[in-house]
């Protein structure tokens, strides 16, 4: 490897590095700070933000439209709905649920989605699921049992708070792995730039959709100063800011390196929740954590021939 793939390398981890960081400090640091407004309203506003400045920089992808394929503008919507519509409403709910205790615990279990990215890729795709893959994934949903639960069993009686947000948690890793796959249909005609404008638009449109059935417009006027404040810092960092960071990383280094690099999301995660909250896992859970990871990066170190991240 010479001196300059070295440098793009170490550019590309750092830049996804960063990105996951910000990530990890936004599921526990940022987003619950909204935790007083309606999901559907949070979901909407943290898409509408960004996609409202990007127009300002990005209103040449427009002209796309006039030759975008029927079945381009299909996987756009699809990846929209799953990634950042139903995604984002489950894992938002998932962490105001929680009212700040083991924030971690939801966004460690988020990371499951290569599971169901590889499951969903052999369906769609036609891609042959492995040996590998079965021992692997069962290691990892396995894993995130025990990081939820511990050694206890699960109460369903009680209408417990984690078991409700685990859940949402688990359905935000499917429908982030949903977007993983149809998003590979996507980036073989269109750039990551064109790919985020578009989604972000999409999704605001969906989202209106929400809004408009659920009638939160209220909130609009509801919303304090410091709650904007969190809602732009979001929209500009942790949100399109991160993403975009995250696709410049991507093209530099390859899926294995750009996933050990993404790591840095749940241990950050942990990290900033015994920070902030004082919340820290158990012997079991931790043991739990480590496992769910090392199949993670399996499934991933696996997958990367065929790029399914």
């Amino acid at each position: 490897m010479t001196d300059l793939q070295k440098s793009t390398v170490v550019k590309g981890s750092i830049a996804v590095g960063i990105s996951a960081i910000l990530w990890g400090f936004d599921g526990v640091v940022l987003t619950p700070q909204l935790f007083r407004l309606p999901v559907v309203y949070v979901v909407f506003i943290l898409h509408l933000v960004p996609f409202f400045f990007m127009n300002f920089f990005l209103f040449k992808e427009y002209r796309l439209l006039g030759s975008m394929k029927k079945s381009d503008l299909i996987y756009f919507m699809l990846v929209s709905l799953f990634g950042g519509a139903i995604g984002t409403l489950a894992i938002v709910k998932a962490l105001f649920l929680l009212e700040f205790n083991h924030l971690s615990i939801v966004v460690l279990l988020q990371k499951l989605q290569p599971v169901f990215a590889i499951s969903l890729a052999a369906i769609l795709l036609k891609e042959r699921i492995r040996q590998y893959f079965v021992f692997w994934a069962s290691i990892a949903v396995i894993s995130g049992y025990f990081l939820t639960f511990g050694l206890q069993w699960p109460d369903f009686s009680t209408g417990s708070k984690t078991i409700q947000a685990a859940l949402l948690a688990l359905l935000a890793a499917f429908s982030f792995g949903s977007s993983t796959v149809f998003s590979k249909k996507i980036l073989t005609n269109y750039d990551f730039v064109t790919s985020t404008f578009f989604r972000y638009g999409i999704t605001t449109l969906i989202m209106l959709g929400f809004m408009l059935a659920v009638g939160d417009f209220n909130s609009l006027t509801e919303t304090s100063g410091r709650e904007w404040f969190f809602i732009f810092l979001i929209g500009s960092t942790t949100g399109s800011g991160a993403i975009f960071l995250f696709y410049y990383g991507l093209k530099k280094v390859k899926a294995i390196m750009a996933t050990i690099s993404e790591l840095l999301f749940p241990i950050s995660a942990v990290l900033f929740d015994y920070l902030i909250n004082g919340s820290v896992l158990s012997a079991v859970q931790w043991l739990a954590a480590a496992l769910m990871v090392l199949a993670i990066i399996r499934l991933n170190a696996r997958a990367e021939p065929k790029k399914i991240s």
